[in-house]
């Protein structure tokens, strides 16, 4: 029996309307966008085609949207491109806590390049509060990214406020809507975003693409230098097949929005149900926000228990990832939760589920089982 997969947070499978779109293109329509005869001009339409199709997923036009190598990229040019671009007006950089990597180490690098950098604290939600933004902001503030939904906990961050806080000062707001894109609502207006990065493989399209969100108005230093693609920000021959795919994955994702996310959620609260009847209150600790979290996202602690020892036993019947790495006299615990407080006695104990649009009933119950036996052991 295949191991049941409740790593979705981590990546997810090409979805089978996604690969029909993209097979086109491995075949039988390979012009380079930039050519000017017919089969060149196939790949540009596909290519325009998938801007559109993101783009209405955004809520944005389709001139404000780059397509990039993934999240990673994303992130990197939107950070370093506006820090870059605004050093004249200031160099402070804010960022918080709970970043995904592709952004804290990026704020690290600019960081050691003289630029100033504030690190926003969170509450034992994982939850950044407007107030510590006000404290931190000042007039030399060129830049803030917060994620919109954190990968590890699912808390979802109250982008809009940050935003307007950033504003007011003329500083540019980023955020990093990798985890968020097909699982909740992201319309770059109601966010009040001035960039936001996206990635392919997060949401059931092909690992290896991405976007970039630039508003308009909002002019970066680019990462490279050579021909005009992309409007000039990205330069390059455009990967004309996984661009197909992003676009028709961001498609998809906007059809199926509502009836996913409930989908998502009755899966995530039916593991949560048995692993506590399973375990007891006692044994078993949620992370996150209770509410403001991610549909799919469910981060469990399980006391005095070391997550990679617990992973090591399921590992070959129920596929999911670890908050903390416990080696021999050492315990390694994910910055996210070091920055919630979560206690060490649970902290240790830490594993992720997500589930997906695959996600069974049958699958959760039998993970449920083998997991709180596992745990128990």
């Amino acid at each position: 029996m295949k191991p049941v997969y409740l790593d979705y947070n981590a990546t997810t499978p090409i979805a089978r309307e996604v690969a029909e779109a993209m097979l086109p293109y491995l075949y039988e329509h390979f012009g380079n966008p930039s050519s000017s005869h017919p089969y060149g001009a196939v790949a540009r339409r596909a290519v325009e085609g998938a801007r559109s199709q993101t783009a209405a997923l955004l809520g944005c036009r389709p001139a404000e949207v780059v397509f990039t190598s993934g999240g990673t990229e994303s992130n990197n040019h939107a950070l370093k491109g506006a820090a870059w671009a605004r050093r004249g007006q200031g160099s402070h950089v804010i960022t918080s806590a709970v970043e995904h990597p592709a952004v804290v180490e990026v704020c690290r690098w600019l960081e050691a390049r003289g630029f100033r950098l504030t690190v926003l604290p969170v509450d034992e939600y994982g939850c950044v509060h407007p107030a510590e933004l006000e404290r931190a902001i000042t007039p030399d503030t060129i830049l803030v990214s917060v994620m919109h939904a954190n990968n590890e906990v699912g808390t979802i961050e109250p982008i809009a406020e940050l935003a307007g806080i950033a504003h007011r000062v003329g500083a540019w707001m980023h955020t990093d809507a990798a985890q968020s894109l097909g699982k909740i609502p992201v319309d770059v207006d109601a966010l009040g975003v001035d960039l936001l990065s996206v990635a392919g493989h997060k949401l059931y399209g092909p690992k290896g693409v991405g976007a970039l969100y630039v508003r308009g108005g909002v002019e970066l230093v680019g990462l490279m230098q050579g021909a005009g693609q992309e409007g000039g920000r990205r330069p390059g021959t455009e990967n004309v097949l996984e661009i197909v795919g992003l676009g028709r994955a961001c498609e998809v994702a906007g059809r199926d929005l509502e009836a996913n996310a409930a989908h998502f959620r009755a899966m995530r609260e039916r593991l949560h149900r048995a692993l506590l009847r399973e375990l007891g209150e006692d044994g078993v600790r949620l992370n996150g926000h209770p509410e403001k979290r991610l549909p799919n996202t469910l981060s469990l602690s399980f006391r005095g228990v070391k997550a990679n020892a617990l992973l090591s036993e399921i590992g070959e019947r129920v596929a999911a990832s670890a908050g903390a790495a416990c080696h021999a006299d050492a315990v390694k615990v994910s910055a996210v939760l070091e920055a919630m407080r979560v206690p060490l006695e649970w902290a240790m104990g830490t594993v992720r589920f997500s589930v997906g649009r695959g996600t069974t009933g049958e699958e959760v119950d039998r993970a449920a089982g083998i997991v709180a036996e596992a745990v128990e052991r």
